[in-house]
């Protein structure tokens, strides 16, 4: 394992070398592997939305074990509290004084599995960290280690015990991965894989790494106007389509460039971005961002029958009328 990384070519082998391990227990999902470390180097967060048993929390934590961080797994219920989030602050009779004893917040990976049966005031425990990478508790803010990536899984079909994301939590992820069921061949492959034992996953890029890999992504990672100019249209087109009703936010645009050029360099190892790049990731930073009439939504019943068939055409159509 590498220290560091100098340019933009030695991220595409790296993220190579997480998908390769990662392979020992997840069958497929080349590209959900390539989206989490995009997230990961680009300082965003990412929810990953399936049906159940599509391997959304398997998949977050193999991609927690393939690299050198901490991890803490937050199991969300009606009954979790902020301060099971963040931590509290704890009186030490020994010492005559209040101790603050942190929450699982404080991880470089932060799983928070099924977010939506937290309840709001526990989702808003999330928001500070998220978008400032700081935790304040009783007037007193602690920054977060980094790199820091919150990585939430959901069940877009259960409804009972659960409470519906804000738009507000909605905007604090880079991107939303949709699941469906795979295939059948690659169904057969995940049989053949819990007939054997597989090898253990193990960390093959170090913190330092990704550190490095973080800053060339922002310095040296480059965008022409042009470019600017494609992404704040593809945004804006958004608002304008007669089946939404709410389009993407400026906050939208942001997330769409630092994704771009995330995929530059993850994926072609490239110091620039295109506007191939721009089109290949938009659909899964802005399919949480537009807000959808509910009959042109939930018209098809294609990929588990929740709409994702209809939203993929909605985006398509925004990106390709630009």
């Amino acid at each position: 394992m590498t220290d560091s990384v100098k340019k933009p070519s030695e991220i595409q082998k790296i993220s190579q070398d997480v998908s390769d391990e990662m392979q020992k227990s997840i069958v497929g999902h080349g590209d959900i592997v390539q989206s989490l470390m995009i997230a990961l180097l680009t300082g965003g967060h990412v929810l990953i939305e399936g049906l159940p048993g599509t391997a959304k929390t398997s998949l977050a934590v193999a991609f927690a074990h393939s690299v050198d961080l901490s991890l803490k797994r937050i199991q969300a219920t009606p009954d979790l509290m902020p301060g099971d989030i963040t931590g509290t602050r704890i009186y030490n009779p020994k010492k005559l004084e209040f101790e603050f004893k942190s929450g699982p917040i404080f991880s470089n990976i932060v799983l928070v599995d099924e977010i939506n049966r937290a309840p709001p005031r526990t989702q808003a425990a999330l928001l500070e960290a998220m978008q400032e990478t700081q935790v304040t508790v009783d007037g007193i803010t602690s920054q977060l280690d980094q790199p820091f990536i919150v990585i939430a899984t959901k069940n877009p079909i259960e409804f009972e015990g659960t409470f519906p994301l804000s738009p507000a939590q909605l905007d604090r992820f880079m991107s939303r991965l949709l699941l469906s069921y795979p295939s059948k061949e690659r169904e057969v492959e995940i049989l053949k894989m819990f007939t054997k034992t597989g090898g253990d996953i193990k960390p093959v890029v170090k913190s330092s790494t990704l550190i490095s890999a973080k800053k060339v992504i922002q310095k040296d990672v480059k965008t022409d106007d042009d470019v600017l100019d494609y992404v704040a249209k593809v945004v804006r087109q958004t608002r304008g389509l007669p089946q939404v009703l709410l389009g993407a936010s400026p906050t939208g645009s942001v997330a769409l460039l630092n994704a771009s050029k995330g995929f530059a360099a993850v994926v072609h190892g490239r110091d620039h971005v295109i506007k191939q790049d721009v089109k290949e990731i938009a659909f899964d930073v802005l399919n949480h961002r537009i807000v959808v009439k509910q009959e042109d939504l939930y018209s098809d019943e294609g990929e588990g029958g929740y709409g994702i068939n209809k939203l993929r055409g909605i985006l398509k159509q925004s990106v390709e009328s630009v």
